[in-house]
């Protein structure tokens, strides 16, 4: 089975940073992206960042441009996602989600929607009060 394992939330006070980890098994496609998504309490889910395997390409929501990095340990399986000087409205669920039919190069156009993403992993909160 295809499975992702979502780690790392915590309680930081602004300004502070976490890395979260999604931990990825049962994968046989050579090519798929991963997303990190994020639902804060009463918004609608939004697409924060996502990478694809083959190609590398990234993609980052203009809200967290600057502050968020998201690399991938392909050796690992894994996907992480450094937040610096995070906000208080970065404040949210945080779920990793891989899309299997990810063609590479297309996140440049398509960007990153949850729709794509047909693999969700459960999530991991972070809390950022001010």
């Amino acid at each position: 089975d295809v499975q992702l394992q979502a780690s790392g939330g915590g309680l930081v006070q602004a300004g502070g940073s976490l890395r979260l980890s999604c931990a990825a098994s049962g994968f046989t496609d050579d090519s798929y992206a991963i997303g990190w998504f994020r639902q804060a309490p009463g918004k609608e889910r939004e697409g924060v960042s996502c990478i694809g395997s083959s190609d590398g390409t990234t993609y980052y929501a203009d809200s967290v441009k600057g502050r968020f990095t998201i690399s991938s340990d392909n050796a690992k399986n894994t996907v992480y996602l450094q937040m610096n000087s995070l906000k208080p409205e970065d404040t949210a669920v945080y779920y990793c989600a891989a899309d299997f039919d990810y063609q590479p190069g297309s996140m440049v156009v398509t960007g990153c929607p949850a729709i794509f993403y047909n693999t969700w992993g459960q999530g991991t909160l972070v809390t950022s009060p001010a």
